[in-house]
């Protein structure tokens, strides 16, 4: 037997997914920030359990393993990340402090500019200069060099050297001449090119990302050789694959050598996965809001025609990445979000998260505060008895002492009125988070399809669809592991890019095209590696352009491998009015345009993954139904009795209509009176919220 892993380590769960080709079986376990890997091992002896064999026969069957984790994004946002030395061009010393110039919010003069990554001390200019046609200016200076590192190195002791100077990326010569110094002189410290770690022309992103994945390298390396070897103990001989923030995995040995690739990749498999339950459900349009709530987050992101939305303006706390990511909108609003009153009596959720030590109150292991979970518990959404499938026991005696506390008390409420309290103000927050994707983006959400997933999601997913006016919502069956499922059905990835300006009234053919054969070379290199078996490869092209003295550009999807002729040209133009238009409603029929960045993307598709399809078996849910117990929905006036019904006894065309709760093993769904859930060929959900 052929066994498939994907595992996602969040702030409060870890999520594993197993599939053996005809399948699916999930887990989740706490996490265990003392120990990543603890948690992951935890999770494959409950498939294990419930499969009947050991550890190690499971990861001796294994032929692939997927990882996504929250670890090196957290260690960026707490500081706890290495210490940089910076090398720039002498004369742009202060690119990190300046930034791009201006704030985000100019009329906020109360707020303190960020501190640079790289503090100034440890940002040493050297001599040299290279123009933007890549002709070198003042060749580099190898004493200077030697000097600027020794006083980053033996008096600074710093833990990696990161270079950035102007325009490398025209001409990479002497950032590679500091990597062949350090060589020499210091081996053992990593250095990190601009040139190679995003070769971008904006000056400053490009330093971002060079500095942050220098302060990264070493932890991304040591956590992925540890999961490697823990894993490999356990019988695993194959390939591990990372998840990336762009949606798609590396391989292990290549995600170790771009640590920034890890950052912010927690919630990129989200949309992958809700794209690939939304198309096994033959949606053709393929357009899909989807949305993970777990125990510390929640996360939206956007699929428009199939296309998963991406940007380069992606941050991690007050830093910007730099890189092309999923574009995913995270806010404090988990289950372990903690509710709390200010000083004019306003409730308040998150975004400090309880996380899973110690967790919510009804968790009993010290967590004291009320949280989301704990509201859900009250409200009588989440049985006590059936969390996690009956794993992990919660005890609603301290969630309803929490709620009393911090929420039933300062607002002089009933203690259902409070726990209510804290439910409808997440919600508020959360369909905040979700406008700023759809609505304040020119997008309306009422011509998309919800898709729910996360540990706690579907305790509210029909409060925000209803609220947004959206009319389909899918609740996939494994929704409670959405990004695990998003790592098992993902393919391998790898962008390559390079900058050369040119304008379409003035086109440089010959330049565009011997940069477009670089990157297509690249990108070969990278299948020849990764590409075997049934497994197919193929090389995709994009162009960044913008409208002349526009600020930002747009990625363009390129029809051809390069632009040879006048018609290629002309199909370049056409395309980038078709996407300007969707992006701002207008376009601009006659008008050049500007081409400022070109990249490739190696994709290698991996084995195609679906789930069983099931026979028909009536609308009938009775053989599912447990029990019957008192649930809160305002539009009864309060607690009603509701059917419960086990998510594992639901068969395909069953009918459940609200107030009724489903059971899964790691999710519970609720629908709410006036709406109802009809279960698919495959096992998901389709609720009509009307």
């Amino acid at each position: 037997m052929s066994l498939h892993f994907s595992s996602d380590v969040g702030g409060t769960f870890t999520d594993m997914v197993s599939f053996d080709g005809e399948t699916f079986r999930i887990a989740k376990s706490p996490t265990t920030p003392e120990d990543y890997a603890e948690g992951i091992e935890n999770c494959i002896s409950i498939l294990g359990e419930e499969i009947g064999e050991s550890d190690r026969t499971l990861m001796e069957q294994c032929a692939y393993f997927g990882h996504g984790s929250t670890v090196i994004t957290n260690a960026v946002i707490e500081g706890k990340v290495g210490k940089v030395g910076l090398l720039v061009t002498r004369g742009f010393r202060d690119i990190l402090s300046i930034r791009e110039g201006g704030t985000e919010n100019t009329f906020d003069v109360h707020k303190d500019c960020p501190r640079p990554y790289v503090p100034r001390y440890l940002t040493v200019p050297v001599l040299e200069r290279v123009n933007a046609e890549g002709g070198i200016e003042i060749p580099l200076d190898d004493h200077d060099v030697e000097r600027a590192l020794k006083i980053l190195v033996e008096q600074y002791r710093v833990d990696a050297v990161a270079v950035c100077f102007l325009w490398s990326v025209t001409n990479p010569a002497h950032e590679q001449r500091i990597r062949e110094i350090m060589a020499e002189k210091w081996p053992d410290i990593p250095c990190v090119l601009s040139c190679e770690t995003n070769p971008i022309i904006r000056e400053y992103r490009r330093a971002c990302s060079t500095v942050i994945e220098a302060s990264v390298r070493t932890l991304a390396d040591r956590y992925i050789r540890n999961l490697s070897s823990r894993l490999e103990e356990k019988g695993h001989k194959g390939t591990l694959y990372m998840v990336t923030s762009s949606g798609s995995l590396l391989a292990a040995e290549d995600a170790a050598k771009r640590g920034i690739s890890l950052i912010a990749s927690g919630p990129a498999m989200a949309p992958v996965a809700a794209a690939w339950f939304d198309a096994m459900e033959g949606d053709k349009l393929g357009n899909v809001i989807a949305i993970d709530m777990g125990g510390t987050s929640f996360d939206v992101s956007m699929v428009t025609e199939g296309e998963i939305a991406r940007t380069r303006d992606t941050k991690v706390g007050d830093e910007l990445l730099g890189i092309s990511t999923i574009d995913s909108r995270s806010i404090g609003a988990g289950g372990g979000s903690i509710a709390w009153i200010d000083s004019g009596g306003l409730i308040h959720i998150g975004p400090e998260s309880a996380g899973a030590v110690p967790g919510p109150a009804c968790y009993n292991r010290g967590g004291k505060r009320a949280t989301v979970t704990d509201a859900n518990v009250v409200l009588g959404y989440i049985d006590p008895d059936y969390f996690l499938g009956g794993r992990m026991r919660i005890e609603p005696k301290l969630a309803v002492q929490a709620i009393k506390e911090d929420v039933a008390v300062p607002l002089q409420l009933e203690i259902e009125e409070a726990a209510f309290t804290v439910w409808s103000t997440i919600n508020v927050n959360m369909v905040s988070a979700i406008q700023d994707v759809t609505i304040w983006q020119g997008i309306d959400p009422r011509e998309y399809v919800l898709v729910s997933g996360g540990g706690a999601g579907n305790c509210h997913a029909v409060a925000l669809a209803r609220e947004l006016g959206i009319k389909k919502l899918l609740v996939p069956k494994y929704g409670g592991v959405l990004s695990a499922v998003g790592g098992l059905v993902a393919d391998v990835c790898a962008d390559f890019s390079g900058g050369c300006f040119t304008a379409t009234s003035d086109f440089d053919y010959d330049r565009v095209n011997k940069l477009l054969e670089n990157l297509e070379d690249k990108a070969q290199r990278f299948l020849s590696r990764v590409v075997t078996g049934s497994r197919g490869g193929r090389v995709e092209f994009f162009v960044e352009a913008r409208y002349p003295y526009q600020v930002w550009e747009l990625p363009v999807r390129l029809g051809t491998k390069r632009i040879s002729n006048e018609e290629d040209l002309r199909r370049l133009v056409e395309d980038f009015h078709e996407v300007h238009e969707k992006v701002f409603a207008i376009r601009e029929p006659g008008q050049f345009i500007e081409c400022v960045q070109w990249s490739t993307r190696a994709v290698a598709e991996m084995p195609k993954v679906k789930l069983k399809e099931q026979a028909y078996h009536g609308e009938d849910p009775a053989a599912a139904l447990m029990s019957e117990r008192e649930a809160y929905f305002r539009e009864r006036g309060g607690m009603a009795m509701s059917r419960v019904y086990r998510g594992d006894k639901l068969l395909h065309g069953n009918v459940i209509y609200g107030p009724a709760i489903i059971e899964e093993t790691t999710t519970t769904v609720v629908i709410p009176p006036e709406s109802r859930a009809t279960v698919t060929r495959w096992g998901n959900y389709w609720i009509d919220i009307q």
